[in-house]
């Protein structure tokens, strides 16, 4: 549970509350308060002005500890990088040491003082031969002074029988005065044999003024004192005096003497007390942001229990199996769901690599390609589907999605599998494929009944008309009755229904073999007027056509649409008679926006074909254009379906519905409007 902190807090305050009745022993108690805070505040600057000249007496006494040791730390360091070159001497020959700053074969030495320029003035090897080879400065310091003599001799001695690194000086000069060179020694020895040791002249100034920083020297200064005797600067001037840190270099007396340089300026008594009040402010500030912050750490790491709890949760809930692997193949971790799928147990896949228990045998090689090419470079989006063999021998069909296993740096451990499976699906496809070609099959044989269907119902008005020609042709020549100069048009109308006979059936046939659509622009406005034209000869029915005044261009098969025109355009005058009123069709051709596919809010061309005639029913209009479905006694009911057929064709759709001007049927063609050419 969350904790009431605050309700807590909020019943201290309230208990915190002062008294209402008050007595005249607390209204004294309070002013002594008031006098002992008053002279606390007296006290507190008079101590404010002694602790100001402790405190910076302790800071200076800090700095000169400072640079003591940070002395004694780098030259303890030159000691070191001496030590390695004297190894490098002892065993690669002298002529191997390098030049201060410079090293060999990748090993400089690195300390400071070896590598600022001016403080080590020579160094060289020494041999313990007793006429050993000794850099010149050394034989020059040997015989400027006798105490530099004898400080040097006894140098090597130190170093000989102690086997540790020391100094000697200050050297003096030729009239006696000390100066700041100092020579180090450092041994090396071949066990407990003294192979030789080797040595440097030191400027002591020259590393002093190397390991002061500025920081340092902005308040006060460092003096190199060589010589114990001289007596230190006056410190009259100085608000605290001089110290003396000794350099603790063995065999040496040389010490740094640090001078204040003046005071430093102090905080204005007056101002503490605001001072120490912003301070309490900021702590209570901080205590608050810090209460803040461990809140909502407390609410975060809440959070992150019930995630992980969720996480869990959903884990053991998913039906998805989840497998994780490394990049070598190896798998990390399974659920439960995938545990379920292949029949083995978590522990039993952990750890293990191809070929995995769960491959199918005769797949093995197959499988462990994939499996490679996976590792490598994971699964597209669509994912891969192969097939698991059950721990009980049947196979589970499976659809695989990889998405890569990375740490917080964003490393990639390996690949975290997602597992369908889709063996439901799988046998619901198969059981659809059957399905698809049983239908087909009875489609071939629906496509042979439309064919047939469809050259009786196109093929029976101009054959009739086609026979009653011939007929009274016939009939006219037995009687005698008529000319030649009558005899041609009664032809040449008996040649026109014959060649539309003709046109019916390559209609027909190039429908019924499904072929691919010719696909050109066709004036769609030409067609229905071309096409009107031609029904209007075969009824008496008039045919109203009602066209924009610039031509309507789709991009569609001629032929195909001309026969879905012929047919709509044919109904409408067979069932105009069958109405009330005198009998009229209309057609009408328009364009118009469109919210449908594939017009998606574009213009497209509207062929509206209707007639006063009774109407499709209500209940009718649902199956109006299945195949062998019609409400015309007589009729096949294919002739809508072929028209919804070509229509669809054609990336369109077909409507119907009762006309609002006639009153009859109303059949809507909408298809996908083309640029002019």
């Amino acid at each position: 549970m969350t904790p009431q902190a605050p309700d807590d807090f909020a019943l201290l305050h309230a208990s915190a509350r002062p008294m209402t009745d008050r007595s005249r022993r607390t209204v004294l108690w309070m002013m002594g308060f008031a006098v002992l805070i008053v002279s606390a505040v007296v006290a507190l600057v008079w101590y404010l002005d002694s602790f100001e000249t402790e405190e910076e007496e302790r800071r200076r006494g800090a700095d000169a500890q400072w640079l003591e040791q940070s002395v004694q730390f780098h030259f303890r360091r030159l000691e070191d990088d001496m030590a390695l070159l004297a190894r490098r001497a002892a065993l690669d020959g002298p002529q191997t040491l390098p030049s201060p700053g410079q090293g060999a074969d990748g090993e400089a030495p690195t300390g400071l003082l070896w590598r600022a320029p001016g403080v080590v003035l020579a160094h060289g090897w020494v041999t313990s031969a007793p006429s050993g080879d000794a850099p010149p400065a050394w034989e020059d310091d040997m015989v400027l002074h006798d105490s530099n003599r004898q400080a040097l001799r006894t140098l090597q001695d130190i170093v000989g029988n102690l086997r540790r690194a020391s100094y000697a000086g200050p050297m003096r000069d030729a009239s006696g005065h000390p100066t700041d060179r100092v020579w180090l020694a450092v041994p090396y020895f071949d066990g407990t044999r003294l192979q030789g040791m080797h040595v440097a002249a030191l400027s002591m100034q020259q590393a002093v003024d190397v390991l002061l920083p500025p920081w340092f020297l902005e308040s006060q200064t460092v003096r190199l004192v060589v010589d114990d005797a001289a007596p230190p600067p006056d410190a009259g001037t100085q608000a605290v005096g001089p110290y003396r840190a000794v350099m603790n270099l063995p065999g040496t007396d040389l010490m740094l003497e640090v001078v204040p340089q003046g005071p430093q300026s102090s905080p204005v008594p007056r101002i503490f007390f605001v001072v120490a009040l912003l301070f309490l402010l900021g702590m209570l500030a901080s205590l608050a942001a810090l209460r803040r912050d461990i809140v909502k750490r407390q609410q975060v790491q809440q959070r992150l229990q019930a995630e992980v709890a969720l996480r869990s949760a959903m884990q053991r809930s998913v039906t998805i199996g989840m497998r994780a692997w490394d990049m070598k193949g190896r798998i990390l971790y399974v659920n439960d769901a995938f545990c379920t799928m292949v029949g083995y147990a978590a522990h039993e896949l952990r750890g293990a690599s191809a070929p995995l228990p769960y491959w199918p045998a005769d797949q093995a090689e197959e499988i462990d390609a994939l499996h490679r090419s996976v590792i490598r470079q994971g699964t597209g989006a669509e994912g891969i589907e192969m097939q698991f063999q059950h721990r009980d021998g049947h196979r589970v069909d499976v659809l695989i999605h990889e998405s890569p296993l990375t740490a917080a740096d964003g490393t990639q451990l390996g690949w975290m599998s997602s597992v369908l499976d889709i063996s439901e699906r799988k046998r619901a496809q198969q059981l659809a494929a059957l399905q698809q070609e049983k239908l087909e099959a009875s489609g071939r044989l629906v496509a042979v009944g439309e064919v047939a269907s469809t050259l009786a119902h196109e093929l029976n008005q101009p054959l009739g008309a086609l026979a009653s020609f011939a007929n009274g042709l016939v009939n006219r020549l037995r009687a005698g009755t008529i000319g030649v100069d009558e005899m041609e048009p009664v032809v040449q109308r008996m040649a026109q229904l014959a060649e539309r006979a003709g046109g019916v059936i390559q209609r027909v046939n190039a429908f019924a073999r499904k072929r691919e659509l010719n696909l050109t622009q066709v004036n769609l406005s030409a067609l229905v007027r071309r096409v009107c034209t031609s029904v209007q000869e075969a009824h008496a029915t008039p045919l109203t056509l009602l066209l924009p005044a610039q031509d309507l261009w789709v991009q569609g098969d001629a032929l195909l649409l001309e026969h879905l025109a012929h047919n709509l355009c044919s109904n409408a005058l067979a069932w105009a008679p069958q109405g009330r009123e005198p009998p009229q069709a209309q057609v009408r051709l328009a364009a118009a926006p469109c919210a449908n596919e594939p017009c998606n809010g574009h213009h497209c061309v509207a062929l509206a074909v209707a007639d006063n005639g009774p109407g499709v029913p209500e209940e009718a209009r649902a199956r109006i254009f299945d195949a062998f479905f019609s409400t015309h006694a007589g009729g096949m009911g294919m002739g809508l379906a072929i028209c919804r057929s070509i229509t669809e064709a054609h990336h369109g759709r077909i409507l119907v519905g009762q006309d609002t001007q006639l009153g009859g049927a109303l059949f809507t063609v909408q298809l996908p409007l083309a640029s002019t050419p």
